[in-house]
Order: C-alpha cells, then structure tokens, then sequence
C-alpha cells in the first residue's frame, strides 16, 4: 500500500500531465517525489537512466514522459514520434523491471485504437482494426510499449498499470500554433486573432469530427486512485486481464462546437472558418471508461469551465 513517505518516480513532470500529477502529488501531501531534468538526464538513454537509479530505492513510477503533439506535429515528425517514445518507455520499463517497483503506471492515448472503432471504445478494441495515418507511428509506439507492460505484468509479475486516456488540455499544455494538440493550438490562434483584431481566421479541418476532452487535473486524480487500488481490485476491475483503463470525460463536441466554445472565452468577435483543405483525422473518438468509474473515479472539471480556466490563463500572457 502506498504512504506518504514512499519514493515515487515522475517521468516527465515538467509537462502538461506529468505537471498536473506532481500538484496533485504535493497536494496529497506525498513527501518523497522523484523527478529528473531532461538537460541532465536524457531518458532515451539507457545508461544516463541506469546511472541515475543506481542508488536510488524507488517505490513507483508514473511514465508521463513522451513526445506528443497535434495532428500537423504527428504527421510531420513521424520518425521522431515513433523513436523518442519508444526508447523512453523500453528504458524506463528496463528500470522498473530491473528495481523490482511495487507499480509502474503507464500513460498511453486513444490514438491506439483503431480508426473506425465502434464508439464509445472499450479497452478490448485494441488491435482490432487499422490506425489513423495521421498518428499511426506515435499510436504504434505506444501500443508496443502497452504490449511491453503486458508481456512483464505476464512473465515477470511486473506491478504495472496502463491508462488510455482522451484529448487532454490544461495548464502548461503545448500552445504552439504547429506542434499544439487542438484546444491549445485552437486558444493560440483565436487569442492571436483578437489582439490584432483580425476579421476572420481558418481553423484545420472541417469542424466535423467529434472529440472527447479532460482537462489534466482529473486524469491526475485518475493517476492517484490507480497508484492506490489494490493489485487485486485492479486485476478484478479490469475482468481477470492485464489492467489497462480507459479514462475519458463522457464529454463530446465537434471541433466547429469547440472553436465556437474558446471563440466566446477569448471575447473574439469575428470569423472563425475551416480549411477543408487540411486532415481530420478520426471522425469520432469517444472513450467508454466505465472500468475507471468502477474504482469510483469521475471528472470534475466541464470543458467550458476548464477551457475558460486555460483562456484567463493565456490572456493574462498575452
């Protein structure tokens, strides 16, 4: 059972989901989180991570580290989605393998699953149909990494959990205009259109696809919960199989819906058009997470109160 005084391990806490889980941590009044700068030690690396953990007793990790990013950055950056991931999450599986740690709990996407999934997904939908092309190389990194968990949690008795979770969005996200996932980038370009009082502006796509979106504090709290499940309650949860969780918000717009929606937050005027020329991506992609709702988890946070929460935020900056 996890304490207060346990060493936990956070990969990647300087980013949208990893930052959301160290306030959440703190705010539990956890007294011993690990953490690592990215300058000093690179995760890609298997010796620097071997080096770091030599004499360090580490009780769990939380693998909120890896390259993402919108659909312009998946589909341009193919390779380095496809490399960076896995290597990060094969050396930090090594590690965990390697310091015997009580959980390891692994951040995966929706991405996994396939394009023309039955919605809402169940977590049994895996491998059950082709990717989306425009993030088929960061899905697939991914799914190896969740197939690596398995074949640990398997053949080694490896404590390690996987979460699915939906499009996340939140503080410290990613607001480049490129390389953005679609409610930062979307923030950036409409905040951007209001301060120089442009007429109209175009938004990717054409506003068809529906989306579910969580902001990054209840998937932090997802994290939490699952830190503490028994293993038994977890194996049991997840119907006698290797624990993976979906966790999404049950909450669902169109990208046109939610431009409209970050259109009011901003106090933009004018209008907003879609460039049909530019990919969709999956049409719809909504998550079933009764698994997760089972343990007794459940969002928080609307996604105009969260939207409205990141917008004051970046207008502030402005």
């Amino acid at each position: 059972m996890i304490k207060k005084n346990s060493k936990i391990f956070l990969a990647g806490h300087k980013g949208l989901v990893g930052s959301a889980v160290y306030r959440q941590l703190k705010e539990e009044k956890f007294k011993n989180i690990i953490v690592i700068d990215r300058k000093k030690v690179d995760l890609q690396n298997y010796k620097q991570v071997e080096n770091f953990f030599k004499n360090k007793k580490i009780d769990y990790m939380i693998m909120a580290a890896a390259r993402a990013g919108g659909i312009l950055a998946n589909n341009t950056f193919k390779k380095d989605f496809f490399f960076q991931n896995i290597e990060i999450q094969n050396n930090l599986l090594k590690i965990a393998l390697k310091k015997k740690i009580k959980r390891t709990i692994f951040l995966g996407t929706s991405c996994i699953y396939p394009k023309y999934s039955k919605n809402p997904i169940k977590e049994e939908y895996l491998l059950t149909g082709i990717l989306e092309k425009t993030n088929q190389c960061y899905a697939i990194a991914k799914i190896s990494g969740i197939k690596l968990c398995e074949a640990l949690y398997e053949d080694e008795n490896l404590d390690v959990v996987c979460l699915m979770p939906t499009n996340i969005y939140g503080i410290n996200d990613n607001f480049d205009k490129f390389t953005g996932h679609v409610i930062p980038a979307m923030i950036s370009k409409i905040v951007e259109a209001k301060k120089k009082n442009k007429k109209k502006i175009f938004l990717l796509g054409t506003g068809k696809p529906i989306r579910e979106f969580l902001f990054s504090t209840d998937l932090a709290n997802a994290v939490l919960l699952l830190l503490k499940k028994s293993k038994k309650r977890l194996y049991l949860t997840s119907g006698k199989k290797f624990p993976i969780f979906n966790i999404g918000s049950g909450e669902s717009v169109t990208i046109k819906k939610l431009s409209q929606i970050i259109k009011k937050s901003v106090g933009y005027k004018h209008k907003i058009l879609f460039d049909k020329t530019s990919p969709d991506g999956t049409f719809k992609k909504n998550l079933d997470s009764n698994k997760i709702r089972k343990l007794g988890w459940r969002p928080k946070i609307k996604l105009s109160k969260g939207i409205q929460k990141v917008v004051n935020l970046q207008l502030s900056k402005a």
